[in-house]
Protein backbone atom coordinates (compact mmCIF):
# COMPACT_ATOMS: atom_id res chain seq x y z
CA UNK A 1 0.00 0.00 0.00
CA UNK A 2 1.04 3.74 -0.84
CA UNK A 3 -0.21 6.54 1.55
CA UNK A 4 -0.12 10.18 -0.28
CA UNK A 5 0.79 12.69 2.78
CA UNK A 6 -0.26 15.86 2.06
CA UNK A 7 2.75 18.71 1.88
CA UNK A 8 1.03 20.97 4.07
CA UNK A 9 0.70 18.75 7.06
CA UNK A 10 3.41 19.37 9.44
CA UNK A 11 6.10 16.90 10.20
CA UNK A 12 6.11 17.04 13.55
CA UNK A 13 2.30 16.66 13.76
CA UNK A 14 2.29 13.63 11.84
CA UNK A 15 5.55 12.01 13.44
CA UNK A 16 3.30 9.57 14.92
CA UNK A 17 1.34 8.54 12.10
CA UNK A 18 4.38 8.17 9.88
CA UNK A 19 5.92 5.95 12.13
CA UNK A 20 2.70 3.34 12.03
CA UNK A 21 3.08 3.80 8.22
CA UNK A 22 6.81 2.86 8.74
CA UNK A 23 6.04 -0.27 10.57
CA UNK A 24 3.56 -1.32 8.68
CA UNK A 25 5.63 -1.46 5.51
CA UNK A 26 3.55 1.53 3.72
CA UNK A 27 5.03 3.92 1.44
CA UNK A 28 4.16 7.55 2.02
CA UNK A 29 5.35 10.23 -0.32
CA UNK A 30 4.79 13.83 0.60
CA UNK A 31 3.17 16.33 -2.15
CA UNK A 32 0.15 18.26 -2.41
CA UNK A 33 -3.28 16.74 -2.27
CA UNK A 34 -6.12 18.61 -3.94
CA UNK A 35 -8.45 17.83 -0.73
CA UNK A 36 -7.59 16.17 2.46
CA UNK A 37 -4.30 15.09 4.12
CA UNK A 38 -4.01 11.18 3.25
CA UNK A 39 -5.15 9.39 0.04
CA UNK A 40 -4.17 5.76 -1.06
CA UNK A 41 -3.01 5.50 -4.73
CA UNK A 42 -5.27 2.41 -5.09
CA UNK A 43 -8.27 4.06 -4.59
CA UNK A 44 -7.62 8.10 -5.15
CA UNK A 45 -11.89 8.92 -4.58
CA UNK A 46 -11.39 8.17 -0.87
CA UNK A 47 -9.67 10.62 0.86
CA UNK A 48 -8.73 11.43 4.99
CA UNK A 49 -8.65 14.88 6.07
CA UNK A 50 -7.06 15.01 9.48
CA UNK A 51 -8.33 17.43 12.41
CA UNK A 52 -6.39 17.43 16.08
CA UNK A 53 -9.44 18.02 17.90
CA UNK A 54 -12.94 19.37 17.64
CA UNK A 55 -11.93 22.81 18.60
CA UNK A 56 -9.86 22.83 15.21
CA UNK A 57 -12.97 21.48 13.20
CA UNK A 58 -15.04 24.33 15.20
CA UNK A 59 -12.37 26.67 14.20
CA UNK A 60 -13.13 25.71 10.53
CA UNK A 61 -16.94 25.46 10.25
CA UNK A 62 -17.32 28.92 12.09
CA UNK A 63 -14.01 31.45 11.35
CA UNK A 64 -12.78 29.22 7.97
CA UNK A 65 -16.12 28.65 6.68
CA UNK A 66 -16.06 30.11 3.43
CA UNK A 67 -12.61 27.93 2.91
CA UNK A 68 -13.87 24.44 4.63
CA UNK A 69 -16.71 24.80 2.26
CA UNK A 70 -15.67 25.61 -0.70
CA UNK A 71 -12.71 22.12 0.29
CA UNK A 72 -16.04 20.06 0.58
CA UNK A 73 -17.80 21.30 -2.53
CA UNK A 74 -14.10 20.48 -4.50
CA UNK A 75 -14.52 17.24 -2.86
CA UNK A 76 -18.06 16.65 -3.79
CA UNK A 77 -17.75 17.98 -7.42
CA UNK A 78 -14.68 15.31 -7.91
CA UNK A 79 -16.97 12.16 -6.65
CA UNK A 80 -14.39 11.97 -4.09
CA UNK A 81 -15.39 10.68 -1.37
CA UNK A 82 -13.99 12.80 1.85
CA UNK A 83 -13.27 11.67 5.41
CA UNK A 84 -13.09 13.93 8.43
CA UNK A 85 -10.76 12.07 11.18
CA UNK A 86 -11.23 13.74 14.09
CA UNK A 87 -8.33 12.93 16.82
CA UNK A 88 -10.64 14.14 19.64
CA UNK A 89 -10.68 10.87 21.96
CA UNK A 90 -12.06 11.88 25.74
CA UNK A 91 -15.38 10.61 24.95
CA UNK A 92 -15.83 11.56 21.75
CA UNK A 93 -16.16 8.32 19.72
CA UNK A 94 -18.92 9.06 16.70
CA UNK A 95 -20.90 12.09 15.79
CA UNK A 96 -24.10 11.94 17.78
CA UNK A 97 -21.32 12.32 21.14
CA UNK A 98 -20.30 15.72 19.54
CA UNK A 99 -23.77 17.15 21.56
CA UNK A 100 -22.00 16.76 24.78
CA UNK A 101 -19.14 18.23 24.02
CA UNK A 102 -17.92 21.20 26.32
CA UNK A 103 -15.80 23.84 24.04
CA UNK A 104 -12.78 25.21 25.90
CA UNK A 105 -13.14 28.45 24.67
CA UNK A 106 -16.77 28.93 26.50
CA UNK A 107 -15.55 30.64 29.79
CA UNK A 108 -12.87 33.45 29.59
CA UNK A 109 -11.32 34.89 33.20
CA UNK A 110 -11.07 38.55 33.26
CA UNK A 111 -10.53 40.29 36.47
CA UNK A 112 -13.51 42.29 37.38
CA UNK A 113 -12.69 46.13 36.88
CA UNK A 114 -15.07 47.28 39.24
CA UNK A 115 -13.88 44.81 42.57
CA UNK A 116 -10.71 43.54 40.99
CA UNK A 117 -11.37 40.21 41.16
CA UNK A 118 -10.37 37.52 38.69
CA UNK A 119 -14.51 35.83 37.63
CA UNK A 120 -15.36 33.49 34.90
CA UNK A 121 -17.57 35.10 32.04
CA UNK A 122 -19.43 32.70 29.50
CA UNK A 123 -18.84 33.84 25.98
CA UNK A 124 -20.82 32.99 22.87
CA UNK A 125 -18.34 30.26 21.67
CA UNK A 126 -20.21 27.48 19.96
CA UNK A 127 -21.20 24.81 22.22
CA UNK A 128 -21.63 20.54 21.00
CA UNK A 129 -25.48 20.96 19.67
CA UNK A 130 -24.84 23.76 17.56
CA UNK A 131 -21.52 21.85 16.39
CA UNK A 132 -23.29 18.92 15.96
CA UNK A 133 -26.26 20.29 13.63
CA UNK A 134 -23.43 21.52 11.59
CA UNK A 135 -21.82 18.73 10.88
CA UNK A 136 -24.75 16.45 10.28
CA UNK A 137 -25.95 19.08 7.53
CA UNK A 138 -22.93 18.84 5.92
CA UNK A 139 -22.84 15.14 5.89
CA UNK A 140 -26.47 15.45 4.24
CA UNK A 141 -25.08 18.03 1.61
CA UNK A 142 -22.01 17.68 0.76
CA UNK A 143 -21.45 13.72 1.44
CA UNK A 144 -18.75 14.06 4.14
CA UNK A 145 -17.97 11.67 6.86
CA UNK A 146 -16.96 12.41 10.12
CA UNK A 147 -15.22 9.74 12.00
CA UNK A 148 -13.72 10.17 15.62
CA UNK A 149 -10.35 8.69 17.30
CA UNK A 150 -7.63 9.13 19.72
CA UNK A 151 -4.69 10.73 18.72
CA UNK A 152 -2.47 7.33 19.64
CA UNK A 153 -5.26 5.41 17.06
CA UNK A 154 -5.22 7.96 14.27
CA UNK A 155 -2.02 6.12 12.19
CA UNK A 156 -3.86 2.89 12.17
CA UNK A 157 -7.14 4.63 11.72
CA UNK A 158 -5.93 6.03 8.69
CA UNK A 159 -4.60 2.41 7.41
CA UNK A 160 -7.72 0.98 8.03
CA UNK A 161 -10.12 3.59 6.03
CA UNK A 162 -7.64 3.93 3.40
CA UNK A 163 -7.20 0.04 3.01
CA UNK A 164 -10.69 -0.82 2.57
CA UNK A 165 -11.75 -1.73 5.90
CA UNK A 166 -15.15 -1.05 7.07
CA UNK A 167 -15.61 2.53 7.74
CA UNK A 168 -18.65 2.16 10.24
Amino acid sequence: MTIQIDSREKARAIQKIVEEFDRCGIKHPVSKLMVGDYMNYDNPRLIIDRKQNLTELCSNVCQDHARFRRELLLAKENDIQLIILVEHGKGIRQLSDVIWWENPRRWKRRRNPETGRWEEIETKAMQGETLYKILRTQERKYGVRFLFCEKEETGREIIRILGGGAVD
